[in-house]
């Protein structure tokens, strides 16, 4: 806007001096046409005196600037500013010097205020002022909403996790985009929380276990204590010299359940072991050579009254095992497929390689399992038939499947009531992940 004033100025003061340098006289016509847009001009002589002007500057006005002395001491245009006094006003002043051919004339003067420029610049610093603080105004409310929108999410991560207790972790946190940062550590947290659900979860069923553990063990021990506790009493009371005969059943009563209490005590001592993670004395030994010993021992045991055969392959079966535990697995498999088969009745023993793990199959001619039985055969203290607690406590076939998962291994069970049942030993012939490598 200045540098439009300043141009006009300057192109009405060379118009009228090229006019006067032609020796043409300004009519009235030319006058108004160099004074539109609020342009006055002057015509001075080489004394600076005013000759001409189209405009009465006011008697206060002072030259801030010579700009006519400057262009008559240059001989080219030169510029300044006039200052009216006691107005915040300034007026463009454009010189160029002049050689008419005739006439004291010797520069032109044109001239133009910055009111009007000044005007406008106020205008629009008042609408730009304006502007900004609306901009501003209206960046605090977007910038106050966004921030609401941004944190909705923490807000509700934060009231959903202050309701969770410890008996609650089934609840998540809400996930409102799983993009975004907030979504990020909500999913994080609840994969978090469906941990701590799981291990929970875990722990009381150990602790349940537990529990269901110390009071079948409690049982079991209660059993024979009562018997022993009960013949030492009438040993001290009575038998021993009233009843020579009576005290020596009792004694022989005393040293039964004291074994049967020594053996319930070993297993309790097994399966601590195993829970606890025992280490393995593993090595490279042949599963055929364990079955063998394994029948050996369970047909000197049957004494007849049951056929115990093994049917093995003639090439070994090797693998990687501690032999000690596989055979008091092989023994617990064979001492229950013999206590439950009937005399006359037969127990198979046979071992092979089974998609590249050593296999031990040991099946029977029993009395079997019920289908609704067979899961729960490997639990601590389960009896198929709980009114034959002669036949023991119920921890063997747990004691082998910890062992046999203690190798990385397990034991598959099959069984037909009435027809006999057969439980699979499978173990991995290589596994460097046992306990004790």
């Amino acid at each position: 806007m200045l540098s439009e004033i300043e141009d006009t100025a300057q192109s009405r003061a060379i118009a009228a001096a090229q006019a006067i340098n032609s020796g043409e006289d300004l009519s009235k016509e030319d006058i108004e046409l160099l004074t539109l847009d609020g342009v006055f001009v002057t015509l001075r002589d080489g004394s600076g005196n005013v000759l001409t002007e189209t405009v009465k500057l006011p008697a206060d006005a002072e030259a801030s600037d010579t700009a006519w002395r400057r262009a008559l001491d240059s001989g080219d245009g030169a510029s300044g500013t006039v200052d009216f006094f006691g107005e915040e006003d300034s007026v463009y002043v454009y010189a160029v010097p002049v050689e008419p051919p005739s006439g004291p004339a010797r520069v032109i003067e044109a001239g133009k205020s910055y009111e009007s420029a000044k005007e406008s610049v106020e205008v629009f610093r008042n609408v730009l002022a304006g502007g900004i603080m609306a901009a501003f105004l209206l960046s605090i409310g977007g910038a106050y909403f966004l921030a609401r929108a941004a944190l909705r999410p923490v807000d509700a991560v934060v009231s959903a996790a202050r309701e969770m207790g410890e008996d609650d972790l089934a609840r998540r946190l809400p996930v409102a985009n799983q993009k975004d940062e907030i979504g990020r550590l909500a999913t994080t947290i609840n994969g978090l929380l469906s941990r701590l659900e799981a291990a929970f979860a875990r722990r009381e069923e150990t602790l349940s276990r537990q529990r269901r553990f110390a009071a079948d063990a409690s049982h079991e021990l209660r059993t024979p204590l009562t018997a022993i506790s009960g013949h030492a009493w009438m040993l001290d009371e009575w038998a021993i010299e009233e009843d020579p005969k009576k005290a020596k059943q009792s004694v022989s009563a005393i040293r039964r359940e004291a074994r049967k209490m020594r053996g319930l005590v070993e297993e309790l001592l097994a399966l601590s072991r195993g829970d606890e993670g025992a280490p393995l004395d593993v090595g490279r030994y042949d599963l055929a050579e364990v079955a063998k010993e394994a029948v050996q021992a369970a047909r000197a045991a049957a004494n007849g009254k049951v056929a115990v055969e093994y049917a093995g392959p003639e090439y070994g079966v090797e693998a990687t095992f501690d032999r000690g535990r596989v055979l008091q697995v092989a023994g617990i498999l064979l001492d229950n497929a013999v206590k439950y088969t009937p005399e006359g009745g037969s127990v198979a023993v046979r071992a092979w390689d089974k998609d590249g793990r050593a296999a031990l199959e040991i099946s029977d001619t029993g009395i079997g399992i019920p289908e609704d039985q067979l899961p729960l055969v490997f639990e601590r203290f389960h009896r198929v038939d709980p009114s034959r607690t002669e036949e023991g406590a119920g921890l063997g076939l747990s004691i082998a499947r910890q062992i046999a998962e203690s190798h990385g291994g397990e034991i598959e069970a099959r069984s037909v009531p009435g027809q006999g049942s057969t439980f699979v030993l499978l173990i991995p012939k290589t596994d460097t992940n046992l306990n004790g490598r």
